[in-house]
C-alpha cells in the first residue's frame, strides 16, 4: 500500500494517494518537519527534506536491510533494530547489499529511486510501482514493495514493459542532483523533455490498468446479465413479460380493445372533421367565384362589354355633365342632341372630330423645310379623326378607320366602300355583319357577337374582317417582340420604308426628295391604343422616324395656319424608334380588292387567322 512521505498515513491505491496529497498537503500551507521551512509545493518541501535532511533521516531511522526468502523470492522488507521481529538473512541468496552515500539513488532494473540512507540493487529483472519505494511507517520500519508479472497481468503490459525497457533506461538519471521532480514519483531530471517522457509511462500504465479493470467489469456485467432473467415491460400498463412475443400479444390486446372502445368517437370525429373541411372548401370556393367575377366586370368594364352604354349614352351623360357644370346652356344640350340622333340615325359621321387637308400641308412643309432629311414619304391624301365625347378613351380603333376609309374614298379601285364615312355605331354594326358573314369567328366568340351599343375596343383583326366584308384585301402583320437594342423595333420601321418606297420606285427611277404615293394609311395597333402610320422619314444620318395620326389629338391642334404652326405639328406626328417600345406591335395594310373566289378563301380561312409574324 502506498504511504504518505509527509504523514506516514497509508492509502489504498494511488488515485486516493493524490487525492489525499492534493487536499490534505497540497492546499494546505506546506511545512518541514524538520525546520521552519514553509509556504512552498509539494515536490520543493520533498526535494528540501531528500536533500537538507536526508544525514538526519538516517540517524533517526538507524534502518538495516534484511532479505529473507529463497533466491526468488519477490519480498522486500527493511526493518529497524528495535522491531520485536527478527529476519533470518540468507546472505548466499542475496545478490549484493551495499549502505549508500547519503544522497546516492538506488537502481532498481534501471530505475533511480531516492531512498532515505540505503540502496539497493538487484541483478534478476525487477521492477517497481510508481509510489515510493521506501516509506516510514509509524513504527519505524521502512517496506520496499516489489512486484512481478503474474499470471493476472495481461500480455499486452507484458510486451508494453519490454519495449519500455530502453526508454527507461534512458530516463534513469544517475546524476546526484536534479531540478525537475516526477509527481508522481520521486524521480528527480534534470532535462524537462526526459521528465515529460517518463510521466507519460506513467499514464500509459494507469490506462492499461484501467482497460483491464473495465474489461473485467464489462465480463462480469454480461455473465450476470446473461443469468438473469429478461424482464419486458408493457408501455401502456405495468405488467412485467418474459419474452417480447409475449409482451407484443399484450399489446395488440390492448390496441384491439381501445379501437374497438373509440370506434364510436372516432366515428363522430371523422364526421366532424369531414363536415368542418367541406365548409372549408365551400367557402373557399365562393370566396374564388367573388373574385373571378370582380376580375370579370373589370375586364369588361376596361374594354366596354360592362352594358353601361355605348356612343350615345357616353355623349348623353357628358352633356349632362357640362350642363349641370355651368359650361353648357340647355339651348344648346337640346340642339346638339338633336343633331346626334339625326347622325346615328344615318349612320354617317357628323364631321364634327375631322380634320381635312393635313396631307397637302404637310407636302408643302417638307418641300420648303427638309434640310435634315435626306427622303419623305407620304400616303395618299387623308383625314385626322378626332376622338369626341361619345367615345373618349374607348374609340381609336373606329376613328383609325374612318381615317382609312378617308384615304380609300379617294381612290377609285375602292368605289364598292360605302360613300360617306361611316360613324361609329355604324362601324359597329359593319363589324356585326362581317361576323356574320363568316369571318374572324375567334374574335366574334370574344365579344359574344355583339358591339353595337357597347363600349368594345376593336383591334386589327376586327378592321381586317371589315375590310374583308367590303372585298378589299388586307394584310396582317405580327411585329411580336423587340428587334434592337432597348426593346425597340427596327424592323417594324424598315417595313414601312419599303411598303412606301416600293410603290414609289416604280414610278421613277429616281425619285424626288419629298414624295406623296397612292398608298392608303397603315393600320398601327399596340396593347391599349392604335394610331395611322401616314409616312416616313429617312434623315441624313440614316434613321427612319414615322409620322402618325393619333386620334387622341384634338382638332385644333391639327389645324395648320401657318409655317410655324405646321412645324409644330409635325414634331408632334414624329415618332422614332426610341418611341415605340411596346412589347407587340400590328399593322394592318390595304393591298387592293379581292375576287369572289379569294373572298370566299379568306373567310374560310379567318376561322384560324393568323397573322403574318416578324421576325
Amino acid at each position: 500500500m502506498p504511504v504518505c512521505d509527509i504523514c506516514c498515513e497509508e492509502l489504498p491505491s494511488e488515485a486516493e494517494m493524490r487525492t489525499h496529497l492534493f487536499l490534505s498537503h497540497m492546499e494546505n500551507v506546506m511545512a518541514c518537519p524538520f525546520c521552519s521551512l514553509s509556504g512552498v509545493s509539494y515536490n520543493e518541501l520533498r526535494f528540501h527534506i531528500n536533500t537538507a535532511h536526508i544525514d538526519k533521516d538516517c540517524q533517526d531511522t538507524k534502518t538495516t536491510v534484511v532479505v529473507s526468502g529463497q533466491k526468488n523470492s519477490n519480498d522486500w522488507t527493511v526493518q529497524s533494530p528495535d522491531s520485536t521481529k527478527t529476519s533470518n538473512v540468507n546472505v548466499k541468496n542475496m545478490d549484493k547489499v551495499s549502505q549508500a552515500s547519503p544522497q546516492s539513488p538506488s537502481q532498481v532494473n534501471g530505475m533511480a529511486f531516492p531512498i532515505t540512507g540505503t540502496c539497493l540493487s538487484q541483478g534478476t529483472s525487477t521492477s517497481l510501482k510508481s509510489s515510493p519505494p521506501a516509506a516510514a511507517t509509524a513504527s519505524g520500519a521502512i517496506k520496499l514493495v516489489r512486484t512481478t508479472p503474474t499470471s493476472s497481468n495481461n500480455a499486452s503490459r507484458e510486451r508494453e514493459d519490454g519495449r519500455r525497457k530502453s526508454k527507461q533506461k534512458r530516463l534513469a538519471s544517475p546524476i546526484k542532483e536534479g531540478c525537475f521532480s516526477c509527481p508522481m514519483c520521486s524521480l528527480v531530471c534534470k532535462d524537462c523533455f526526459i521528465l515529460q517522457e517518463h510521466v507519460e509511462l506513467h499514464l500509459q500504465d494507469q490506462d492499461a490498468a484501467e482497460g483491464a479493470g473495465s474489461e473485467a467489469g464489462t465480463s462480469t456485467e454480461a455473465s450476470s446479465t446473461s443469468n438473469a432473467v429478461m424482464n419486458y415491460e408493457c408501455p401502456m400498463c405495468s405488467l412485467s413479460c418474459s419474452s417480447s412475443s409475449s409482451l407484443q400479444e399484450h399489446v395488440e390486446l390492448h390496441l384491439e380493445y381501445g379501437s374497438a372502445s373509440a370506434t364510436g368517437h372516432s366515428s363522430e370525429d371523422l364526421t366532424l372533421a369531414r363536415k368542418l373541411q367541406e365548409e372549408e372548401e365551400q367557402k373557399w370556393r365562393e370566396a374564388e367565384t367573388r373574385r373571378e367575377a370582380e376580375d370579370f366586370k373589370k375586364l369588361q368594364k376596361q374594354f366596354g362589354l360592362d352594358n353601361s352604354g355605348g356612343y350615345r349614352k357616353q355623349m348623353e351623360r357628358n352633356m349632362e355633365r357640362a350642363v349641370s357644370r355651368g359650361q353648357m346652356v340647355p339651348a344648346e344640350f337640346h340642339r346638339k342632341k338633336a343633331e346626334m340622333l339625326e347622325s346615328l340615325a344615318s349612320g354617317v359621321d357628323d364631321g364634327r372630330s375631322k380634320t381635312s387637308g393635313l396631307m397637302e400641308a404637310l407636302y408643302r412643309y417638307y418641300q420648303k423645310d427638309a434640310s435634315d432629311c435626306a427622303h419623305v414619304w407620304l400616303c395618299a391624301e387623308t383625314d385626322h379623326y378626332s376622338s369626341s365625347e361619345g367615345d373618349k378613351s374607348w374609340g381609336c380603333g373606329y376613328r383609325n378607320f374612318q381615317m382609312l376609309l378617308s384615304s380609300l374614298h379617294r381612290m377609285e379601285q375602292y368605289n364598292l366602300l360605302p360613300v360617306s364615312v361611316p360613324s361609329i355605331p355604324r362601324v359597329q354594326a359593319l363589324i356585326e355583319e362581317a361576323w356574320g358573314q363568316g369571318t374572324d369567328p375567334q374574335g366574334a366568340s370574344h365579344f359574344n357577337h355583339r358591339l353595337k351599343g357597347t363600349r368594345a375596343w376593336i383591334g386589327a383583326t376586327e378592321i381586317y374582317a371589315v375590310l374583308t366584308s367590303f372585298s378589299v384585301k388586307a394584310r396582317i402583320v405580327d411585329f411580336h417582340k423587340p428587334t434592337g437594342p432597348g426593346d425597340t423595333h427596327p424592323r417594324l420601321f424598315e417595313w414601312v420604308k419599303q411598303y412606301f418606297s416600293h410603290s414609289a420606285s416604280r414610278v421613277a427611277r429616281l425619285p424626288p426628295k419629298v414624295e406623296q404615293t397612292t398608298l392608303p394609311p397603315v393600320y398601327l395597333q399596340h396593347q391599349g391604343h392604335s394610331r395611322s402610320i401616314i409616312g416616313v422619314e429617312q434623315k441624313v444620318n440614316g434613321n427612319l422616324c414615322l409620322l402618325l395620326f393619333d386620334p387622341g389629338c384634338a382638332p385644333r391642334e391639327m389645324r395648320v395656319l401657318s409655317q410655324d404652326t405646321a412645324a409644330t405639328m409635325v414634331r408632334r406626328m414624329r415618332k422614332f424608334s426610341g418611341g415605340l417600345k411596346h412589347r407587340q406591335y400590328q399593322v394592318v395594310a390595304v393591298e387592293g380588292l379581292l375576287t369572289p373566289e379569294e373572298k370566299r378563301s379568306r373567310i374560310l380561312n379567318s376561322r384560324t387567322l393568323c397573322a403574318e409574324k416578324i421576325p
